[in-house]
């Protein structure tokens, strides 16, 4: 059972960042704190409990109005002691099983939305984005912690920041309160109740303590933002080393929305460079491809996806594609019999999309996730615009005409494949 209520610890003075609230940090665009609790809520968890100190409350109280979380505050009013003491002022906020996570840590959705389900320590044996020789080590027998600590010289894997608890905890850190006065972590709060582990292997996640490793969690978040299924052979292996990296350039300084705007603009741009340079038309409908990626990076990157935003972008696609081979056939060809076979280029580049999206509202499910042997047929329109940008480098009318031969034929034997198999699958 999902647990309804999170606590975050937010009470450290964030000294090695230049005395900032860490949780209050942006990353790709938002809040680390932000992004923790959105996610967290799109999982289950209704209410919040922060523990900040008595600088910081003010700064998180106004986030807290601005954002309407159902969140409350609790001041730590001796945050120089250890974490652990934070958790211990929360004791008297939850009840039965709740989560527990760190206002510095930055998650991305997959890892949250199977975190949530584990149980005691979440912990990483693959971590990818963090610095090991920082990480805090958890050594493990018989499922349980047995000690944990950066210093480890040997441990099974690594501690993600990340719990789920129940009230039993706070047995513990009132023991560590009497014994220590307050001054005393997590980790010992975790080692002394032998804490059970829930292996969360390899997605991505990360603390931030310095200012270049909140750049490392920008490169983590758009980085791990490419679409997992419907890229084609060109987006998988070229558009999307090169979109990506724009991503992380533009994360902190362009919304999704302003990205597709430029996107469409430069794809209109170059489909009316056709009636005068059809070489750097082609060159630059090839640009326009690849930025075409950037609007989804940033919108998973900066969670901002929406249905909207998808269904605008694909229309969009649409009247570029539509624009530029319209324009391309009229500025070459003369015989009506190559204007047929333009027609035919034109609808099968639309129908390409048309149906797998027609897919989508018929079976209520993502094309390529139900029949991957989709991604493997060539016609997408990554590949198509590759396509065209070759065959217009030298530009001729018989190079025009061979290309939209070749699209008629591939784009509308696509179709016909796609048909099939989703006959084949669904009848």
């Amino acid at each position: 059972m999902t647990p309804a209520t999170a606590v975050i610890l937010a009470a450290g003075l964030g000294t090695r960042i230049g005395g900032r609230p860490k949780g209050l940090l942006k990353v790709a665009g938002r809040e680390i704190l932000y992004r923790t609790m959105a996610l967290l809520q799109k999982n289950g968890i209704k209410r919040f409990v922060i523990v900040t100190n008595e600088r910081y409350a003010p700064l998180y109280r106004e986030f807290i109005e601005g954002h309407g979380f159902n969140a409350e505050l609790v001041v730590n009013p001796e945050p120089e002691k250890g974490n652990g003491h934070s958790l211990h002022l929360a004791r008297n906020r939850v009840s039965g099983r709740f989560v527990l996570v760190m206002s510095d840590h930055v998650y991305s959705e997959a890892f949250i939305e199977r975190a949530v389900k584990g149980n005691g320590l979440i912990a990483d044996r693959k971590p990818g984005w963090i610095d090991i020789d920082e990480a805090t080590k958890v050594k493990i027998r018989d499922g349980r912690v047995e000690r944990i600590g950066k210093g480890l010289k040997e441990w099974d894997a690594v501690d993600t920041g990340f719990f789920v608890l129940d009230e039993g905890i706070f047995e513990v850190t009132e023991a560590l309160e009497r014994e220590k006065d307050g001054n005393y972590s997590v980790s010992e709060v975790v080692e002394r109740a032998k804490l059970s582990v829930t292996f969360l292997d390899g997605f991505p996640w990360m603390d931030v303590d310095t200012p270049s490793e909140l750049k490392r969690a920008r490169k983590m978040l758009v980085f791990t933002a490419v679409k997992g299924t419907g890229d084609g052979f060109i987006s998988r292996h070229i558009n999307r080393k090169i979109s990506t990296r724009v991503s992380y350039l533009l994360a902190e300084k362009v919304t999704p929305n302003e990205m597709t705007a430029v996107t469409f603009a430069l794809g209109i741009l170059s489909a009316f460079l056709t009636l005068v340079n059809p070489p750097l038309a082609g060159i630059l409908y090839q640009l326009s491809s690849i930025l075409d990626g950037v609007d989804g990076e940033l919108a998973r990157a900066q969670l901002r996806t929406g249905r909207f935003g998808g269904y605008i972008d694909s229309l969009l696609d649409r009247y570029v594609d539509g624009a530029f081979l319209a324009l391309m056939a009229y500025t070459t060809l003369r015989e009506p019999l190559w204007y047929l076979v333009a027609l035919l280029a034109l609808l099968g580049s639309v129908m390409v999309s048309y149906s797998t999206e027609r897919f989508r509202a018929a079976y209520g499910e993502d094309a390529y996730r139900a029949i991957p042997a989709l991604r493997k047929l060539p016609g997408k329109r990554d590949e198509r615009i590759f396509l065209t940008m070759l065959f217009l480098l030298h530009p001729s009318g018989a190079s025009v005409k061979a290309l939209l031969l070749l699209l008629a034929v591939l784009t509308n034997l696509r179709v016909i494949l796609t048909a099939w198999l989703v006959g084949r699958k669904k009848s």
